[in-house]
C-alpha cells in the first residue's frame, strides 16, 4: 500500500441521473445533506450507450451548480468521437474540470456493429487527451475482483495499465467487501508500474435481495458469510441496515487504517446509509486514520 499513501485523501458521493422532476427535487436534498461533508466531488452515472444523456447532462450541471465539484460519467459504447468532443466542450465551457471515463455497457438490443467509434475506455481516455489536453481531471474505472468480462485477471490488470497510460489521473473500483481483494490489487498494480490514486468504491448494504442480484450481474463478489447473514435476516429491513451498516463500517477502516486514499460511496441516490458509515468513521473531524 505504499504507493497509496503518498497521495491526499479524498472521499465523493456517486448520484444516478433522476428520471423525474420528482426525483430531480429529493436528490437536491439528498445533495444538500451530502455537501455539508465537503467532498471533494460528486459524480453522476450515464446510461448504457448513453440512454441517459440527456437526464445525466441536467443533473451534472444542476449540482454543479452548488458549489461542489460534479464529474459527469462518460462512457464510449455507442457513441461517436463528435459527441463526445461536443459532450466535453459542453462540460469545459460549464466550469467542469472532472470526468469518469467508462468503456460503458451495450444497452440491450443493440448489435456489436453499434459498438461505436470507441471500444475501449483507454481509446476514450486517449481520445479526452486528444481533445481537451490537462483540463479534465479523468477517473477510470478499477476492478480488484476483476472485471466480470475478463478472460483473467492478468488480461483485465492490462487493461487497467492501458487506461493510466492513455492519461488517467485517478481511479474509482467496483464495489466490493474484502479488503483483502484490494489490497492484493494494489500491489499487483504497485509491481506493474501502476502508480495513480486507486480510490475504494463503497456500497453501502441496505436491501440484500437487490445487492446480491446486481453483485452476480456485475462480477462484484458477496463473501459467504455475508450472503448467509443477509439470507438470516429475511425481511427484517432494520437487522439488515444494522448489519449492514456494521459490515460496511469496519471494511472502511480496514482500508483507512491500511493506507487507501480515500473512498468514493455509491449512495443511490440516499443520505442516509453513507451518512451512517461516514459518522461511524467519524470523518467529520480529522481523519482518524
Amino acid at each position: 500500500m505504499e504507493t497509496q499513501q503518498q497521495f491526499i485523501r479524498r472521499f465523493s458521493f456517486e448520484f444516478f441521473p433522476p428520471k423525474t422532476e420528482q426525483g430531480m427535487t429529493r436528490l437536491l436534498q439528498v445533495r444538500d445533506q451530502l455537501a455539508q461533508r465537503n467532498p471533494h466531488f460528486f459524480s453522476v452515472t450515464y446510461g448504457a450507450g448513453g440512454t441517459t444523456r440527456e437526464r445525466t447532462v441536467e443533473a451534472v450541471l444542476e449540482l454543479n451548480k452548488q458549489g461542489i465539484l460534479t464529474a459527469p460519467h462518460l462512457s464510449c459504447i455507442g457513441t461517436t468521437k463528435e459527441v463526445v468532443a461536443e459532450m466535453l466542450d459542453l462540460y469545459k465551457d460549464n466550469g467542469i474540470s472532472r470526468i469518469v471515463a467508462l468503456r460503458g455497457d451495450m444497452p440491450s438490443g443493440m448489435g456489436v456493429g453499434a459498438a461505436g467509434e470507441m471500444k475501449y475506455a483507454s481509446e476514450l481516455v486517449s481520445f479526452i487527451r486528444e481533445h481537451s489536453g490537462n483540463h479534465f481531471s479523468i477517473e477510470v474505472a478499477a476492478y480488484p475482483e476483476a472485471h466480470p468480462q475478463s478472460a483473467s485477471t492478468d488480461a483485465d490488470l492490462e487493461h487497467f495499465k492501458q487506461k493510466v497510460e492513455a492519461g488517467a489521473s485517478s481511479a474509482i473500483t467496483q464495489y466490493f467487501y474484502s479488503a483483502e481483494a484490494y489490497f492484493h490489487f494494489i500491489d499487483r498494480c504497485e509491481k506493474a508500474g501502476i502508480n495513480i490514486p486507486i480510490v475504494p468504491g463503497i456500497m453501502p448494504i441496505t436491501n440484500s435481495s437487490k445487492l446480491v442480484r446486481f453483485s452476480d450481474m456485475c462480477g462484484a463478489e458477496i463473501p459467504r458469510w455475508i450472503r448467509k447473514q443477509l439470507e438470516a435476516y429475511g425481511d427484517d429491513i432494520d437487522s439488515i441496515t444494522r448489519f449492514g451498516e456494521e459490515v460496511v463500517t469496519r471494511l472502511c477502516e480496514n482500508l483507512l487504517r491500511a493506507g487507501a486514499p480515500g473512498l468514493h460511496f455509491y449512495t443511490l441516490n440516499q443520505a442516509k446509509p453513507s451518512l451512517a458509515v461516514w459518522n461511524n468513521l467519524g470523518l467529520d473531524e480529522k481523519i482518524p486514520f
